[in-house]
């Protein structure tokens, strides 16, 4: 027979002790949202609660996928991730395969990573080297921020001075995650209290305003994914944002590449020329001077590098061109812009190889009668020997001849 004993005194008095200690060290929630913009288009949203060493997040984004994200991450006390789960839904999808989930375990200088969907299980086993290790999403910015509060952390702990890069691993989270080794990740953080972030999967650099390892405000103007971040005091719907982003993604036909690729076949004469190319939208930007820096090499375009072909030699601008198949670049300056032709061709737009460059050649400026939403590049003939080159975008209009010979 078990006898029962009632709580001493002592042992009340102890218990409400130990429980008032406890509640004392827990730091309470902070609750808070980003909201991610490309233009005047919302790319992202999320809702984000932090309290002690765990992250808990509901995101949506479309860039240019939907994905709606639940995601729970815990941390080390150095900062990095110990253990992560993420519930994916892509709304465009096939019935039975819009639902995943991706669970990651860091520890014994590795990174255990399992995938679960309708196809099955997929595992894969990366080595850390003992380094701190975070997640990546490209439009989810609770992971950016870990980015920086560790890296904030690493940089206290051993005392390193200011402008000192911290280095990071990092893991990709998609529906083909397993094809990616860890990712290498630098942050820098700056006398003026901002921080950059280079990566394997960003082209140039991200900054960030951060403020009590909390991400104020996020840049990617230096970077090929020139989004605005803003942390918001108060938590957005992302419910409702979800089913008007599902809404649009299914009126518009499915889902669309945020910079959609096209292509121009004109004969002029003899000679047929092709331009393939990305077209980014305006978005109530402006162009000239910040998302096209001046002075800068531009892709002329988005996504892959944009490709000019041309079946017999042409002079473009001036530029004696020979048959074949070539990269378009351009260079902005305030005083006007230079086109140039490079010999190396299949290469992503950021690829740029000067030394593989045909030549160089000034184009006709001019000013745009109506805004341009839709970057366009067309070829206008004239004659049987001669046309023109139209790059248009916003309010510039760029202009090269084309002369057969």
């Amino acid at each position: 027979m078990h006898s029962f004993h009632p709580f001493r005194p002592a042992s009340i008095c102890l218990f409400l002790y130990t429980s008032f200690l406890l509640s004392c060290n827990t730091a309470p929630a902070k609750r808070y949202g980003f909201v991610t913009m490309l233009g005047h288009d919302t790319i992202s949203i999320e809702d984000v609660t932090r309290q002690g060493n765990t992250l808990t997040s509901d995101e949506v984004d479309r860039f240019p996928r939907l994905e709606i994200r639940h995601t729970v991450v815990n941390l080390e006390d150095n900062g990095s991730i110990r253990h992560l789960e993420m519930d994916i839904h892509t709304p465009s999808e096939p019935s039975g395969q819009r639902d995943r989930k991706v669970v990651a375990d860091v520890g014994n200088n590795k990174v255990h990573l399992t995938k679960t969907d309708s196809a099955g299980v997929v595992t894969r086993d990366f080595p850390t080297g003992g380094s701190i290790v975070v997640a990546h999403v490209p439009q989810m910015y609770s992971l950016y921020e870990l980015y920086f509060a560790a890296a904030l952390k690493q940089s206290a702990a051993s005392k390193l001075p200011v402008g000192s890069a911290v280095q990071l691993r990092q893991f990709y989270i998609d529906r083909e995650f397993d094809r990616f080794p860890l990712g290498h990740a630098t942050v820098t953080l700056r006398a003026d209290g901002k921080a950059e972030v280079s990566h394997d999967w960003l082209s140039g650099v991200g900054e960030a305003v951060m403020d009590s390892g909390f991400l104020h405000s996020y840049s990617g103007a230096r970077s090929t994914y020139k989004v605005e971040v803003k942390q918001l005091a108060m938590p957005p719907d992302v419910k409702s944002f979800a089913s008007r982003f599902e809404a649009k993604e299914a009126a518009g036909g499915g889902v669309k590449s945020l910079s959609v690729r096209d292509s121009v076949r004109v004969r002029i004469g003899a000679a047929v020329v092709t331009v393939d190319y990305s077209r980014p939208l305006l978005r109530g930007r402006t162009l000239l001077g910040d998302v096209i820096p001046y002075d800068y090499v531009w892709r002329t375009g988005a996504n892959a590098a944009t490709q000019f072909t041309t079946s017999v030699p042409i002079k473009l601008g001036g530029l004696a061109v020979p048959a074949g198949s070539y990269t378009l670049f351009s260079a902005p300056h305030k005083t006007g812009v230079d086109l140039i032709v490079n010999k190396q061709t299949g290469e992503w737009g950021t690829d740029y190889n000067g030394t593989f460059n045909l030549g160089t050649t000034r184009m006709v400026s001019e000013d745009a009668v109506t805004p341009v939403e839709a970057f366009t590049i067309s070829i206008i003939p004239g004659d049987s020997r001669h046309g023109k080159l139209l790059i248009e975008w916003g309010t510039f209009r760029w202009i090269a001849p084309i002369e057969v010979q």
